[in-house]
Formats: C-alpha cells, sequence, structure tokens
C-alpha cells in the first residue's frame, strides 16, 4: 500500500502504464453494426477464395477422361496449388504492409480470376497438358496466398504481423473483435469456404454435365472478376491503385513493424501443439477437399455430381455458424477456455476422422452421403477450436503465428494430396485414404489434449497478462 494518495488529476502509475493499451483495445474494437458489415464482407471473400480453389478437384475427373491421366499425375496437379499457396504466406503480408490490404485484394483477386478463366485456354497451347494444369495451379496458389486483409481498415488498428487470407483474418479479428464474440465471428466467416464449395459443386456439378468442365473455370473466374469490379467501383478508385503501384516501383520503406518474440513463443510446447493441430486439421480437410469428388464419382458411377458435391458442404455452413455459437455460450457460462478449445477439436479432429473412417466401409450411396456430410461438418468445429486457440495464446501476433502454422497445413497438404494418389494407385482401394486421414487427424488432436493452453504466452516476462 502507498502512503500517500496520488492526485485526483494524476492516476497511479499501474492506471497510466495500463490506461494506453486499454484504450487502443478499445478503440480498435467494431461496433456491432461494423462487425456485421465486415463479417459479411470477409464472408464473400472466402466464398470466392474456395470457388475457383475447388474448381480443379470438382473438373479433375473429366480432365483425366481427356488428357490420359492416372491418380498420380492427377495427385500432382491437385496438389500443385498447395506449392504456390504455401510460398506466399508471408509475401502477402509484406505488401500488405506496403499498399494496404484492401488493394492486394484487388489485384490478386483480379490476377487469380483471369488466370482461373485462361487455364482451359492453355491446353490448346500444345500436348503437355499436365505440365500447363500444373502450373496455372502453382500460379493461382501463389495469388491467393498473397491474397492479405491485413490494413484493409488503413492499417491503423495495432496490427503488425500480417499473412495471407486466413493468417490475416486472424490477426484481425484477435484485435477488433471482443473475445466473448471472437469464435462465433471466425466461424461465420470461416462458412465462406464451405458455402464456396458449395456453390462451386452445385452449379459447377450441372454446368460439367451439360457444358464440360471447361465452363466450370469459367464461372469460378467470372464470379471473381465481377467481385472485382464491384470493389473497384464502390470502395477503391484509380487514384488508390496508381498509388499502390507507385509504392511498389518506388520500392518506399514500410513502416517499422512491432516486434515478434520469435524465442519466447517457440519455446511453449502449446505453441507447437497449437501449430501441430492446425497442421493436422488443414491437412486432414485439403485430403477430402481434394479427393471427395473423384471418389463418388469412381465408387458411384451412377450418382448425380450436384449432390455429392453439394450436401456435404450445405451441412457444413450451418455446423461451422453453430460451433462458434455453442463455444462463446460455454465461454459465457463460466467453462473454462481450455475446455471448450479441446472440446471443440474432439468434435473436429476425433469424431469426424470416425465418420471418415466409416467412408472407406461401405457401399451404400446413402450411408456415404450421410458419412462424408458428418466427417466434414464437423471439422468445421476447428474453427472454434485451434484457430480461436492461436488467438488465446498471442494475440498481439495471431496473425505471425496462424502464417506459421497455415504454412505447415499447406505443406502438410501436398504432401497428403500427393501421398493420397500414390496409395490409390498402389492398393487399388479408397480405404488407405480414409485411414491417413484419420491418422493425421488423431496425431494432431492427442497433441493439443495433452499440451494445448489457453494462457497468453507473447507478453513479455515483466508484462502482466491483463
Amino acid at each position: 500500500m502507498r502512503s500517500q494518495r496520488p492526485s485526483p488529476m494524476q492516476p497511479p502509475p499501474d492506471e497510466v502504464r495500463r490506461a494506453p493499451s486499454a484504450a487502443v483495445a478499445e478503440d480498435t474494437h467494431w461496433s456491432r453494426p461494423e462487425c456485421q458489415a465486415w463479417t459479411g464482407m470477409l464472408l464473400l471473400g472466402t466464398c470466392l477464395l474456395y470457388c475457383t480453389r475447388v474448381t480443379m478437384p470438382i473438373c479433375t475427373v473429366a480432365m483425366s477422361e481427356d488428357f490420359g491421366w492416372n491418380k498420380k499425375e492427377a495427385g500432382t496437379v491437385l496438389s500443385s496449388f498447395f506449392w504456390g499457396y504455401c510460398l506466399t504466406q508471408v509475401v502477402g503480408g509484406h505488401l500488405g504492409d506496403r499498399i494496404g490490404g484492401e488493394k492486394v485484394i484487388l489485384l490478386s483477386a483480379s490476377t487469380w480470376g483471369f488466370i482461373t478463366i485462361a487455364t482451359p485456354l492453355l491446353t490448346c497451347l500444345g500436348s503437355a497438358h499436365l505440365a500447363y494444369m500444373t502450373f496455372s495451379r502453382v500460379l493461382t496458389g501463389l495469388l491467393q496466398g498473397a491474397h492479405c486483409l491485413r490494413g484493409i481498415l488503413g492499417g491503423s488498428f495495432g496490427c503488425k504481423t500480417t499473412g495471407v487470407y486466413f493468417p490475416a483474418l486472424t490477426s484481425l479479428l484477435s484485435q477488433r473483435v471482443r473475445e466473448t464474440e471472437r469464435a462465433f465471428t471466425y466461424s461465420t466467416v470461416s462458412a465462406g469456404s464451405q458455402f464456396g464449395t458449395l456453390v462451386t459443386g452445385a452449379v459447377g456439378s450441372v454446368l460439367l454435365d451439360w457444358c464440360g468442365w471447361q465452363s466450370v473455370f469459367y464461372f469460378s473466374g467470372g464470379l471473381t472478376l465481377l467481385w472485382v469490379s464491384y470493389l473497384y467501383r464502390y470502395l477503391l478508385g484509380e487514384k488508390d491503385l496508381v498509388l499502390a503501384l507507385g509504392i511498389l516501383v518506388q520500392d518506399l520503406p514500410m513502416a517499422r513493424p512491432s516486434k515478434v518474440p520469435w524465442r519466447q513463443l517457440f519455446r511453449k510446447p502449446s505453441v507447437w501443439a497449437a501449430i501441430c493441430s492446425q497442421m493436422s486439421s488443414a491437412c486432414s480437410f485439403f485430403v477430402l477437399l481434394s479427393w471427395l469428388p473423384t471418389f463418388f464419382k469412381e465408387t458411384f458411377p451412377h450418382s448425380k455430381g450436384w449432390v455429392f458435391n453439394v450436401v456435404p458442404w450445405l451441412v457444413a455452413i450451418p455446423a461451422s455458424v453453430f460451433s462458434g455459437f455453442l463455444s462463446d455460450y460455454l465461454i459465457s457460462q463460466g467453462y473454462r477456455v481450455i475446455t471448450v478449445r479441446k472440446f471443440m477439436q474432439v468434435m473436429g479432429l476425433g469424431l469426424s476422422s470416425v465418420f471418415a473412417l466409416c467412408l472407406g466401409h461401405t457401399t451404400s450411396f446413402l450411408k456415404a452421403m450421410v458419412f462424408a456430410s458428418a466427417s466434414i461438418g464437423l471439422q468445421t468445429f476447428n474453427h472454434s477450436g485451434i484457430s480461436v486457440n492461436i488467438q488465446d495464446l498471442a494475440p498481439s501476433c495471431a496473425g505471425f503465428l496462424f502464417g506459421v502454422a497455415n504454412t505447415a497445413g499447406a505443406l502438410a497438404g501436398v504432401i497428403g494430396v500427393c501421398l493420397g494418389g500414390y496409395l490409390i494407385e498402389a492398393t487399388g482401394s479408397w480405404t488407405c485414404v480414409f485411414n491417413l486421414v484419420a491418422v493425421i487427424s488423431n496425431l494432431g488432436l492427442g497433441t493439443f489434449l495433452v499440451f494445448g493452453e489457453a494462457q497468453r504466452v507473447d507478453l513479455r516476462p515483466t508484462h502482466e497478462d491483463l
């Protein structure tokens, strides 16, 4: 206790030290109308990302028939996206710092939309179809990897770590959304991945049957360019783009970023548990995303593509939103944050892998649809588990940490999708693919259950966890 009370006009030293950070936290939180508006915008952005991303998996069977690809070659094309995707996790953030995230969105989306439309035309260049398609997917991954939201509100909300779409999104929400609303907001925005897959799965399957695989690329790329036109007309102008390009050409220095406590972060078992769990969830999701359309087409050749390309993702949308609502509700009822996060991972990695295993042991199309829908739907619980846990651990550098985890997940996705193709080719059975998904999922789950925590690890030892 102090022997003398401070002057009424002079707050105590503790309050002086805490006041700036508290004021910043208060100022940077979105109001409810702002949160609703940006949630809708980010939901649409995530949707369009996945519209173009899943075009190739839906068209793989038809393209394999046209070009004579075997499973290994198809796996090479499917996995090539992730090579480009994982290489630009940091580059996208660098550009976001330099010219603003909203400008990066416009430039990168317009480019990958154009490449998606141009992909069918590449087959006219010669007979090296495998090389052309692989090159196209690598470019798409590179450009979607550079899709950054950092700075979308002017870059002044205190977030200094950047990455690509989901790493930047993690950083953005950790700074702008209150903890009690974070899981619901993140899971709602992440539902765009299922919604985009659903749109391309439904419309793409019809186009595939009626107009050929080329029309699916035209459709998803065209939607992206329409969105780009809307952004350019209503949110950005010619002067903004000219200024952004001028900054890049003149190589002007960017603002000094805050220092990331590398050593402090990577000495914590909870950080490695988060990275391992995120890597497992991303890898298992990518394997299912890439191979499920081919599984249904080959195992149930008389089934309709619009059914198996739509129903699982239709189930996943409400499942994602519900998981966020349930997570925030349990925390508001007094359950420990880490307990809720681990419960979500048990559902998202553990129970979902059980239904994935069941896929390899059924000959009924109806049961296969139920198992696939349950597995994909339950995987969305990861949005309210590990994805938000990274924000729990390091809100000041959540984008950086998620970028590291997402890079690891993308690399694991490359290996997992390629390995899936080799296993199918070698064994002639789909069971090994779903066994692979189960093994990967449960390795990540076990690590998180043992070492996962929700206490902040990004604070200096001399700072208090406020």
